[in-house]
């Protein structure tokens, strides 16, 4: 049995990254004689079989032909005939067509991509791959993965990238698959470079316009020195990711913060009044059109409609920032109050040469919300009933931000 180590597992090893997953090609072989050999069949739409002792997946060498619209649309072909070659001919890039044999660990590299590597260029490997739009997406997500070691888009990868646009095909992937590489570039350490990557190729507005509309809206400089809002949206999803490298969570209600100011009238540019509450129905539009999970979809609505709030918070009473906490179900869930203000300091510091700056309303949030929680019902006055031992937990509530801020509620 003739085994290849293929795809991503070969490019980080190579680029002396942490190995993720290990993937393997078997060529020459059938579904039969895999199956003879102890592996277990896994796949649906072509032969993928798992290891016997390891549990990793071998999948037998293949090619795919365009039969329909969309990522679904191919007919695949595993016939032992299939080479190593032809194999990583149907692959998407370069750097993701490099095979080591694991008898020798010797690389077959057809298509260039250790060059293209050592070039730190992102390069598709042949115009197959315009017969697959999900490609636009994995180019912008691959990077937002590697652009912090200095990757690049191929001219020429980037017009392929922009003829898919164009074509329309863009419109026929489905909410979950757009939700995952969305997902997957929001844990990666500049999300910035997939917005940056679909708006330059045409494809953003197509798959977030509520985040397209953002790009060339003028902000006030004295708040906002990088001016334009899609630039601002950019700054604070890498924000973010540094912040809290790896949550999405986080990374998504970055990007969605500021989506109203794509809705102020252009009369009133560069302020953008209520803009915090204009955002929440493109919110509402962008999660309902990608069923985006609902802890994300509340965590981003709490920062879209308060993030105003939390930013002046040290000018706030006792009694409205407990109001705050209230609005965002911070008594019944209080991590979502730390997720908010944590959101809130990367749209603060996500701005140009406010990077570094301070900012003390995150932690004055988290202790206003901490000093709140030690309340409890054995603290209150006794013989209440009803809902008179709600008001007086509120009042006991208000009683200790004020306390813990040390001013009068």
């Amino acid at each position: 049995m003739k085994t290849y180590l293929v795809g991503g597992a070969v490019r980080d090893s190579l680029l002396g990254l942490p190995a993720g997953d290990r993937d393997y090609v078997v060529v020459g072989e059938t579904p039969e004689a895999m199956l003879a050999a102890g592996f277990k069949a896994v796949g649906k739409d072509f032969p993928v079989f798992l290891h016997p002792d390891t549990g990793e997946e071998y999948a037998l060498a293949r090619t795919e032909r365009k039969s329909g619209r969309g990522y679904r649309g191919f007919v695949v072909d595993a016939d032992p005939a299939v080479t190593l070659e032809d194999d990583l001919g149907r692959r998407d890039f370069t750097i993701n067509a490099i095979a080591r044999d694991e008898a020798d660990g010797r690389l077959v590299d057809p298509y260039g991509g250790a060059r293209d590597l050592e070039a730190k260029v992102l390069r598709h490997v042949g115009e197959a791959f315009v017969e697959d739009p999900l490609r636009v997406l994995r180019a912008a997500r691959f990077m937002a993965r590697f652009a912090a070691h200095g990757f690049r888009v191929a001219p020429e990868t980037m017009a392929l990238m922009r003829r898919m646009a164009e074509s329309g095909e863009l419109g026929d992937l489905v909410a979950e698959r757009v939700w995952q590489e969305l997902r997957r570039a929001l844990r990666c350490e500049k999300p910035s470079a997939f917005l940056r990557t679909l708006h330059e190729a045409g494809a953003l507005g197509v798959v977030l316009p509520e985040v397209e509309a953002l790009y060339g809206v003028p902000q006030r400089p004295e708040y906002h020195p990088e001016v334009d809002t899609g630039v601002h949206t950019e700054m604070v999803v890498d924000m973010a990711a540094r912040l809290a490298p790896g949550d999405d969570l986080i990374g998504f209600a970055a990007m969605t913060h500021d989506l109203g100011k794509a809705r102020t009238p252009a009369e009133l540019l560069p302020r953008h009044h209520n803009h915090e509450h204009n955002g929440l129905e493109p919110l509402a539009q962008l999660c309902a059109r990608l069923k985006v999970p609902t802890e994300h979809r509340l965590l981003a609505e709490a920062v879209c409609r308060e993030h105003l709030n939390v930013h002046r918070l040290g000018e706030m009473r006792p009694r409205s920032v407990y109001e705050l906490i209230a609005r965002c179900d911070g008594w019944r869930n209080p991590q979502r109050i730390e997720q908010m203000a944590l959101v809130c300091e990367a749209d603060k510091r996500g701005r140009l040469g406010l990077e570094d700056g301070d900012y003390p309303s995150r932690q004055a949030l988290v202790d206003a919300l901490h000093a709140a929680l030690k309340v409890r019902a054995s603290d209150l006055p006794p013989g209440l009933s009803g809902p008179a031992i709600g008001e007086a937990m509120r009042r006991a509530r208000i009683a200790a931000i004020a306390a813990q801020r040390k001013q009068p509620d």
